[in-house]
């Protein structure tokens, strides 16, 4: 019996396997930016609140800063919250995917033991048979 059709399904599954593992590490990345500018954010802010402690001018500015900063954080939030969700479906995926390829590879091993076990069986019949005809020559 050929197990050609195992090999394709176990090819097609660890494909979606690395494609679901690329996508994951994708989202987390685009997460983990948001997350890194966001503590950028937080930095600056505190430089402009140092600077406006300082400098009357960049005073008359800093109200105007904070409400575009608050903005700008608020989107960065609800974006890190989308992709937190997002993460967490691609890894399900991942993890029901990854489950496909340990089956496929389970019903390859169990045919190609079926095969072998035929094979030895036909081998030793095939013995047998010799062994009955030299005896009976004899």
């Amino acid at each position: 019996m050929s197990m050609k059709w195992a090999d394709s399904l176990i090819r097609i599954a660890k494909h979606e396997v690395e494609t679901l593992q690329k996508r994951v590490g994708e989202i987390t990345e685009r997460r983990l930016s948001c997350e890194r500018r966001i503590k950028a954010m937080h930095e600056e802010a505190e430089d402009e609140a140092q600077r406006a402690r300082t400098d009357a001018e960049a005073g008359w500015y800093q109200a105007g800063y904070m409400k575009g900063w608050r903005v700008m954080r608020e989107q960065l939030i609800e974006q890190i919250a989308a992709l937190k969700v997002e993460e967490a479906g691609a890894r399900d995926a991942l993890a029901k995917a990854f489950e496909e390829l340990k089956k496929f590879e389970h019903v390859a091993e169990m045919a190609r033991l079926a095969d072998a076990k035929e094979l030895a069986k036909r081998e030793s019949a095939a013995m047998d048979e010799m062994g009955l005809r030299k005896a009976s020559g004899r």
